[in-house]
C-alpha cells in the first residue's frame, strides 16, 4: 500500500468540521472528525491504530468541504481505518458484502434468473432476519439487482455515430442496479449528437473497497482504470460518470490516497454527466428543443456531488425545460453514505442524519424526487415514501415526447 503524505498537523483544531459533521450532529458516540482524523493521527502509532471512532465516519467529505486549511480529513480517516483492519477482525459479514459489491453483480448477471433468484433471497433473508444476523439491517433499502447489466443493455443499443464522443464510465450501481439510467444517458447524448463509448474492461471504481478498509483492492481497481482512462484521455476523448460517487472517487480521491500522476492528469478531462451538459449550454451547443413536462420535482445535491465543488448543474439544466418546476431541498446529508446507512449498527444514525431531506421532500409537494446519487435515491424513497429519480432520467423524458 502506498504511504500517505496527508499532513494532519496542517489542521489548526478550529473544529469547523466539526460543525459540519452530520454524523456528529446525531450521534453522540462519534467525537467528530477533528479529533478521529488529525487529532488522534498522531497516536495511532502509540495506540496500535486501535481507534473505534473510525468506525462512525461517513466518508461523506463534509468535514473536508468546510476544512479553511484544506486538510482531506475523511481521506485520513479512510487511510486509518484501512491500517486499522490489518490487525482487527471486521464485527460483521456486511462489511465485505457491501464493499464487494461488484463480485456479487457479476455472479448474479452471470447465471440465468440469477437477478431473481438474489432478490427474492435478500426478501426473504430479511423477513427472517438472516440479513440482521449478517449486519444489515432490516429496514435498510436494500438495492434489488437488475435482471441485465447495462454493458449488456449498450451493447444492443444502435447509436448514431458522431464526430463528438465521450467515454462512459458506469461503475457499479449503474451496471448492476439501475441500468436504465445508463440508457437514458446514451439518448440524453444522442441527443446531442455525441456517440457514448463504454469500455467493459473498466472496474468498480473503488470507493465501497475504501470505506470498506479494503484500501490495497481498492489501489489494485485505480491502477487499472487510471491506465484505461488515459488511454482513451491519450486518444482525445473525455470521460464522463453518472455516479457522483465514482466521480470522486476516480477525479479526486485517487490523488489522495494513491498520489497517482496520471490520475492527476486524467481529472483535467473528468466530467460529471451532468456537468458536461451545462458546460455544451454555456457554449450554445446544448440541444433545448425539450417538450414540455409540467411537474414538480424537488432535487437533492448528495453530499459526493457537493465536494466536486462545480455547483449544481442539473438545477441548471432541467430549468431550461418548459413547465418544469424544480426546488432545491438544500437539506444535508441523506445519511446513507454509500454502504454506511445500510449497516444494522448504522441505520438508526443514517435516518437521524436524513431526518431533515426527508421531511422537505415529504413537505415540497413534488410527487418525485431527483439526485445524482444511487443511494442517496434508495434512502430519500425510503425516507419520504417518494420516487426518487436521476436527473438523466428526466432530460430523456424530455427528449423522447
Amino acid at each position: 500500500m502506498t504511504k500517505h503524505l496527508i499532513d494532519p498537523d496542517k489542521c489548526t483544531a478550529c473544529t469547523v468540521c466539526v460543525a459540519n459533521c452530520p454524523v456528529t450532529a446525531a450521534t453522540r458516540e462519534f467525537r467528530g472528525p477533528k479529533m478521529t482524523g488529525p487529532a488522534f493521527e498522531r497516536m495511532r502509532k502509540l495506540t496500535d491504530g486501535d481507534d473505534v471512532m473510525l468506525d462512525y465516519c461517513s466518508n461523506c467529505k463534509n468535514c473536508d468541504m468546510s476544512c479553511p486549511s484544506g486538510v482531506p480529513v475523511s481521506t485520513l480517516n479512510m487511510l486509518a481505518r484501512a491500517e486499522y483492519y490489518k490487525t482487527h477482525k471486521r464485527k460483521t459479514q456486511a462489511d465485505d458484502m457491501l464493499a464487494h459489491s461488484e463480485k456479487m453483480g457479476k455472479l448474479v448477471t452471470s447465471i440465468p434468473f440469477g437477478s431473481s433468484l438474489v432478490n427474492m433471497g435478500m426478501s426473504i433473508g430479511k423477513g427472517l432476519g438472516i440479513m440482521e444476523a449478517m449486519g444489515i439491517a432490516a429496514d435498510a433499502p436494500t438495492p434489488a439487482f437488475a435482471s441485465e447489466s447495462f454493458i449488456s443493455k449498450f451493447k444492443k443499443i444502435k447509436q448514431t455515430s458522431y464526430p463528438k464522443k465521450v467515454v462512459f464510465f458506469p461503475g457499479c450501481f449503474i451496471n448492476y442496479n439501475q441500468p436504465e439510467v445508463g440508457v437514458d444517458l446514451v439518448k440524453v447524448y444522442q441527443a446531442n449528437k455525441i456517440e457514448v463509448i463504454v469500455d467493459d474492461a473498466f472496474v468498480c471504481c473503488g470507493s465501497p473497497l475504501v470505506v470498506g478498509g479494503y484500501l490495497d483492492e481498492a489501489h489494485e481497481n485505480a491502477n487499472k482504470n487510471i491506465a484505461l482512462i488515459k488511454k482513451w484521455i491519450d486518444k482525445g476523448y473525455d470521460v464522463i460518470t453518472a455516479c457522483t460517487s465514482c466521480g470522486l472517487m476516480l477525479k479526486q480521491e485517487y490523488q489522495e490516497l494513491f498520489h497517482s500522476e496520471d490520475a492527476e492528469n486524467n481529472a483535467k478531462h473528468l466530467y460529471d454527466s451532468i456537468e458536461y451538459l451545462e458546460i455544451l449550454h454555456e457554449e450554445g451547443k446544448l440541444n433545448t428543443n425539450f417538450a414540455p413536462i409540467n411537474e414538480k420535482f424537488i432535487y437533492h445535491a448528495a453530499c459526493h456531488l457537493r465536494a466536486h465543488g462545480f455547483g449544481l448543474p442539473s438545477l441548471e439544466v432541467l430549468s431550461l425545460i418548459p413547465g418544469l418546476e424544480i426546488e432545491n431541498a438544500d437539506a444535508g446529508c441523506c445519511g446513507i453514505s454509500g454502504s454506511y446507512g445500510f449497516k444494522k449498527d448504522k441505520r438508526p444514525v443514517s435516518l437521524k442524519v436524513g431526518e431533515k431531506l426527508f421531511n422537505r421532500i415529504k413537505q415540497s409537494g413534488a410527487k418525485t424526487a431527483l439526485s445524482e446519487c444511487g443511494t442517496c435515491r434508495l434512502q430519500m424513497t425510503s425516507g419520504s415514501g417518494l420516487e426518487s429519480l436521476h436527473p438523466l432520467t428526466i432530460l430523456s423524458r424530455a427528449y423522447s415526447k
